[in-house]
């Protein structure tokens, strides 16, 4: 059974940085393309970047473009979102999202395994 399980998350001050961590358990993170996305209160759910099986793609939403990393790491079966200069906007719940699909992308349509999130709050 494939589990996604994200940590990281935390209380920090506008400009500073938290890394999130997407660990996937029950196969192999070397077949999935990942997502991560995130639901602040009264919004809807938004993409927030996207990285493919191999890692030779990766996209971001321009919200958070140039201030957000998209990273993987097979051996560890781990993916990363390294988040810095992070502004009040950036608070949300976040979570990461699995396809065996080839393409990835932001629509949450494409995924079909989710993690339960992780809480990130921006504010002085």
């Amino acid at each position: 059974q494939l589990q996604l399980v994200e940590s990281g998350g935390g209380y920090v001050q506008p400009g500073g940085s938290l890394r999130l961590s997407c660990a996937i358990s029950g196969t192999t993170l070397e077949h999935y393309g990942i997502g991560w996305f995130r639901q602040a209160p009264g919004k809807e759910r938004e993409g927030v970047s996207c990285i493919n099986s191999s890692g030779s793609f990766t996209f971001y939403a321009d919200s958070v473009k140039g201030r957000f990393t998209i990273s993987r790491d097979n051996a560890k079966n781990t993916v990363y979102l390294q988040m810095d200069s992070l502004e009040p906007e950036d608070t949300a719940i976040y979570y990461c999202a699995a396809t065996q699909r080839t393409i990835v992308s932001l629509l949450p349509i494409t995924y079909d395994y989710w993690g339960q999130g992780t809480q990130v709050t921006v504010s002085s």
